[in-house]
């Protein structure tokens, strides 16, 4: 028999009035992490394993590629691996990406990141090489 593991869900407050618990999934806070990396000029693409580009190339886009998070008692604490455009500062496009992605997840979660490491694992050129 297989053996099931519980899907492990963030909890919040909600505030003054208790109606009930607000439970959010690490896959909502990946997805959220992956569009905000990819809305930051720059950034060409984020690093994916082999299952999420078979999934890419059957035409199902996969907004949690390359976004690792990680949740425990510490807090919040995300991993961004993704390439940069040839001609871009480095340095400025890894800062507006921990920006944009603690400002993403913070207006839509309301939840605190306590770091977003940005990992540059190649730099995108424009023009295509030829093989001559």
């Amino acid at each position: 028999m297989a053996e099931t593991k519980d899907q492990e869900f963030f909890q919040m407050s909600s505030g003054k009035a208790d109606l009930g618990t607000i439970q959010i999934a690490p896959e909502v806070i990946t997805v959220i992490a992956g569009i905000a990396a990819h809305e930051v000029d720059g950034v060409a693409a984020t690093r994916g394993n082999f299952a999420a580009g078979v999934v890419e190339l059957l035409g199902k886009k996969v907004h949690g590629k390359g976004i690792k998070t990680d949740i425990s008692s510490k807090g919040l604490f995300i991993d961004v691996f993704c390439t940069i455009r040839y001609g871009k500062s480095v340095p400025t496009i890894a800062q507006e990406v921990q920006q944009n992605v603690r400002q993403a997840i913070f207006n839509m979660t309301g939840l605190e990141v306590k770091e977003v490491n940005v990992h540059v694992t190649g730099i995108q050129f424009d023009t295509p090489e030829t093989n001559q």
